[in-house]
């Protein structure tokens, strides 16, 4: 087991954060509590995470502002059900991104194992728990460094240059959230 502390710079949380390695997949169990744009929120999220990294099935309790919501998200073959209703957006696709953490960039960073100066496209299923929204977007990652990789998000421009520790766990992206405890 894994545990980490991380510290939202911009969304003024804090993400206790454990991965747990079972035989043939992971589990991640986590919470986040902080403050961002006057609203107050909490989070807890589990995912269970196959061995190539890409998620099977996500369950998220969040409350912002005092207005309770869960989501949950289940892969069957190559298709997502959605709070248990297929949803045919999202079809084929590998990985979340929750918003208020850094870990799920980890996913598509330890399965797409690109060398140095390699680049990807994805589809990601994106979770905004603070605006209670959730749809599809596409993503850019190029590995620029051993331990760094480029992040784009494709439709809104939004770059950032994060660094990651030997298991693919980020240490550092910038602006948006900081590592501060683990082991």
């Amino acid at each position: 087991m894994k545990t980490i502390l991380w510290r939202g710079v911009a969304f003024n949380s804090l993400e206790y954060f454990n991965i747990q390695e079972k035989q043939d997949h992971q589990i991640v169990v986590s919470k986040i509590i902080g403050y961002y744009q006057e609203k107050i929120y909490s989070a807890t999220y589990q995912l269970t995470i196959n061995k190539q990294w890409e998620i099977e099935e996500f369950f998220i309790d969040s409350e912002v502002d005092m207005i309770k919501n869960t989501l949950t998200g289940k892969k069957t073959g190559i298709n997502w059900e959605i709070n248990h209703f297929d949803n045919p957006s999202f079809k084929g696709f590998l990985y979340i991104d929750i918003s208020l953490t850094p870990f799920t960039n980890t996913l598509p960073i330890n399965n797409l194992q690109l060398k140095i100066g390699d680049s990807k496209e994805i589809d990601i299923i994106y979770i905004d728990l603070i605006n209670n929204n959730i749809k599809p977007v596409r993503q850019r990652y190029t590995r620029t460094d051993l331990r760094e990789y480029l992040y784009e998000n494709i439709v809104s421009d939004f770059t950032a240059r994060i660094q990651v520790d030997e298991n693919g766990l980020v240490l550092n992206y910038p602006d948006l959230f900081e590592k501060i405890a683990g082991n």
